[in-house]
């Protein structure tokens, strides 16, 4: 059973009309001049994002699609088709018309999803025949930005030579010889979704039962409404939605996977055995236990881990995470024989190392999990539906399973805002501020590790200070925070 204390509505999938299509490519430079791009990279840690009227515009997804489109038919050896998906946010159907114009005037065919999670954009791409996927997407961010996700073939986060030969095509320019005559067909297709719906539920139909458990779920106005309740409730569980309506104006906005309080408050309300909150296109899970604390991806990773482990289907006991692991997990899964790779923070770049090792669990603290068993990309859902069907299997409750588990070091993340993209990126050559991290260190020594580093989401400065002590991850957090406001922000 699923209830919400908020009634759910549709959501309109895209209606492109072909036969403005030539039009719009008379119009609009398709070949980037004139583009006013930065200087920087365009391509973050997961994907092009920014803000949405500023630097990410109809014209720029036009043409990211088109020059997308000329890099996967290289790859491909010729046509494919491209499956697109997007979130709740207000400018997803522009941008999604937008790059779907730019994919066909490449050649290219494009089967549009509408409303989706960006773990099924995944899944369906590496599912089918395509040659490639996008997900229309800011994850986590607030409403007015949004952002561009690419996938390979195999449904796997775009190789960083693809990306750069995707970017190195927005900068030259082109010719147009032939443009026109080379178009391909745009299809909405809504009801490939079920495909990914079934390969959720397909692991865990007739082995787990979760009947009896009450689970209180924030789909934060984003991609999982009317879809992850609804996964949960099949398996037989008590499922109560927060925000379960496709909201582009509140999407994220005190909800979901960085906004945890309501959610905590919520499974308090109704005695609910555990929480999940997903951020806006749900390929990222935080859990909420019934006492109210935050289980975060380091927890998830520690839990899975010691399942998988006993099962023999981890390889090696090796888990990969990223340099914002608790230092905590890190020495309690060392402790019981496992190992642990750290990696650069994003999805990506754990999944690169996941390839490379032949390591089949890895993450991140803020809720993207991998399981190669079950995919190969990160994906909220699946990931609470297996977390859920864990504390089925082990007999106890989740707080009884995170009491067992490990004892974080306190560690504080501050972001500062800096709205300036080339002072964000180049921060490392800001003298003051790195003057300022060196003292720390050196002050610290081995009771506290510092790490600050540019958002590749978000037009941020991260923070983050861990250390023996409260008190010294306060002081000197504050410390670095005050040296970026100062001489970034």
């Amino acid at each position: 059973m699923v209830t919400s204390p908020i009634r759910s509505q549709g959501f309109n999938s895209l209606d492109i009309l072909q036969k403005d299509r030539r039009s719009l490519l008379t119009n609009v430079n398709i070949f980037g001049k004139g583009l006013n791009l930065p200087a920087t990279p365009l391509f973050g840690t997961d994907g092009i994002r920014g803000r949405v009227g500023d630097f990410l515009t109809a014209d720029l997804a036009l043409q990211v699609g088109f020059w997308a489109g000329k890099v996967w038919q290289e790859v491909a050896s010729g046509c494919g088709t491209v499956i697109v998906g997007q979130d709740s946010r207000n400018s997803s159907d522009m941008l999604a018309i937008a790059l779907s114009q730019g994919l066909t005037a490449a050649g290219l065919e494009v089967w549009n999803l509408g409303l989706c999670p960006t773990p099924g954009v995944a899944y369906l791409t590496g599912a089918t025949d395509a040659v490639g996927g996008v997900m229309i997407s800011a994850s986590h961010n607030p409403p007015e930005d949004n952002g561009i996700k690419f996938f390979s073939a195999q449904g796997a986060k775009l190789s960083g030579a693809v990306q750069k030969g995707i970017e190195a095509g927005l900068r030259s320019g082109g010719t147009n010889a032939g443009l026109l005559g080379a178009c391909g067909k745009h299809y909405d297709r809504p009801e490939l979704v079920k495909q990914y719906v079934e390969s959720l539920l397909r692991p865990l139909t007739g082995v787990i039962n979760l009947q009896g458990m009450r689970i209180v779920l924030d789909l934060a106005w984003g991609a999982s409404v009317g879809l992850a309740g609804e996964v949960f409730a099949k398996l037989g569980a008590e499922v109560i939605c927060l925000h379960n309506v496709a909201d582009g104006d509140r999407i994220n906005v005190n909800c979901g996977s960085t906004h945890l309080a309501a959610l905590q408050k919520a499974v308090f309300e109704y005695g609910a055995d555990m929480g999940f909150a997903f951020d806006g296109d749900a390929d990222r899970v935080m859990a909420v236990d019934a006492r109210g604390r935050v289980v975060d991806g380091d927890y998830i990773l520690y839990l899975w881990g010691q399942s998988l482990r006993k099962s023999e289907q981890l390889p090696g006991d090796l888990i990969i995470a990223t340099v914002m692991a608790n230092l905590g997990f890190e020495q309690a899964w060392t402790k019981l024989g496992g190992k642990m790779v750290r990696t650069a923070v994003g999805d990506r770049y754990v999944q690169a190392e996941m390839e490379r090792t032949g390591a089949m669990l890895g993450g991140e603290q803020s809720g993207h999990i991998l399981c190669h068993h079950y995919g190969i990309t990160g994906d909220g859902i699946l990931t609470a539906l297996h977390l859920a069907s864990l504390v089925r299997q082990s007999g106890v409750s989740l707080a009884q399973l995170v009491d067992q588990s490990f004892q974080t070091y306190p560690q504080l993340l501050r972001n500062v805002r800096v709205e300036d993209r080339d002072r964000r990126l180049n921060w490392h050559n800001c003298d003051p501020l790195t003057s300022a991290i060196a003292q720390a260190e050196a002050e610290m020594g081995n009771q506290g590790r510092i790490l600050v580093r540019a958002s590749g989401t978000e037009p941020a400065i991260r923070v983050m200070v861990e250390a023996a002590s409260p008190e010294l991850a306060h002081h000197w957090a504050s410390e670095l925070v005050l040296s970026v406001e100062q001489h970034l922000a």
